[in-house]
């Protein structure tokens, strides 16, 4: 099967035809997952801190120091959320927060060893990009170095959030702080190269161009060809209220469902490297993100037992593990409970 191009997937992106799409999309996942399996993971958000200085435009969540409301959580605090997982029977915590001016590597080696010891059934799928760059930063250290810290103390797994678009005309208009692409690509390549797995992620629907959308699928396919690091693909729509951004561009179109589920499918064409693609039912809802499956996705993410960031910006929503199970069975495909790895756990 020869490769899709990047003029190819321009073409698909705006002008095939939506069904189409779909078809094609389903294809290609049942080559990838002929049993028809489609997995979910029973975890939980935790966003160990809402202080940051980057001041992503795009953002709701995040407090300066001084605020009233900001945080940081103690170890007692995050261990009390990670009981009450535990006791729906998780598996994962995604851990990621606001970028803290004033925490160094020591106080993640801290917690995350706390962590790994305390609680040695749940994996720590943790830390974006940006956090991995400032700790290097503040720390005076590498990537590497970081990395192998927290690998050392029991981290075996990053996020792909903060990859946003990756062009960096679109990262100086919604968040000139954050790193560079060719850095997100970086620490991707920095965590694969000692052995960590990750995930890539996109949100699209800010001021980007359908021609940024596909670099932005280049770049990590060829990394992806490089290192085989990542698991999978997941990606969302800008979401809007309360940000800095839409005050500054407030004509900007929010997204369709039919435009999230051609962005999908072509996704799914286009990474042919990639096994799994997850449906972001969290910002589409359980319509849409029931729909993803049929438009390439093969995995539901997350039952996400707590979701601060999305939330903040205006949109909640919910489903448990029974709901996913029915969404999946109501395809006709048949539903899993995974762990971070795609490792299945339980069948249903």
């Amino acid at each position: 099967m020869s490769r899709m191009t990047n003029s190819e997937a321009l073409d698909l992106i705006q002008n095939a035809d939506l069904y189409e799409l779909g078809r094609m999309a389903s294809e290609r996942k049942l080559e990838l997952h002929p049993k028809k399996i489609t997995t979910f993971v029973v975890d939980r958000n935790i966003n160990y801190t809402n202080v940051c200085w980057v001041d992503c435009k795009f953002c709701a969540f995040y407090r300066h120091a001084k605020e009233e409301d900001a945080y940081v959580l103690s170890f007692e605090h995050i261990g009390s959320k990670i009981e009450e997982l535990i006791a729906i029977g998780g598996t994962q915590i995604l851990f990621q927060g606001g970028v803290h001016p004033k925490l160094k590597i020591e106080w993640y080696e801290e917690l995350v060893g706390w962590i790994a010891s305390k609680y040695p059934t749940i994996d720590i799928h943790g830390f974006s990009a940006i956090e991995i760059d400032y700790i290097a930063k503040i720390s005076k250290i590498s990537y590497k170095e970081v990395l192998q810290r927290l690998q050392a103390r029991g981290m075996f797994s990053i996020p792909g959030a903060g990859a946003e678009i990756l062009n960096d005309r679109v990262r100086d208009i919604i968040a000139p702080k954050k790193l560079s692409s060719a850095d997100w690509i970086e620490v991707h390549r920095q965590a694969h190269k000692i052995g960590m797995k990750s995930t890539a992620t996109m949100m699209f629907g800010t001021v980007e161009t359908d021609e940024e959308i596909i670099e932005h699928w280049e770049m990590i396919r060829n990394l992806q060809d490089e290192t085989a690091g990542f698991r999978a693909y997941i990606m969302w729509s800008f979401q809007s209220a309360h940000t800095e951004l839409i005050k500054e561009i407030p004509d900007m179109k929010k997204q369709s469902s039919n435009r999230y589920l051609r962005l999908l499918a072509v996704s799914r064409l286009y990474l042919d490297n990639f096994k799994n693609i997850q449906s972001s039912w969290v910002t589409q809802g359980s319509y849409v993100g029931q729909l993803a499956l049929k438009f390439g996705a093969n995995d539901l993410g997350s039952t996400m037992m707590e979701e601060n960031v999305v939330s903040a910006a205006g949109v909640t929503n919910e489903m448990n593990q029974e709901e996913m199970i029915k969404l999946i069975r109501d395809i006709g495909e048949y539903p899993a409970k995974r762990d971070t790895a795609y490792n299945i756990l339980e069948r249903f």
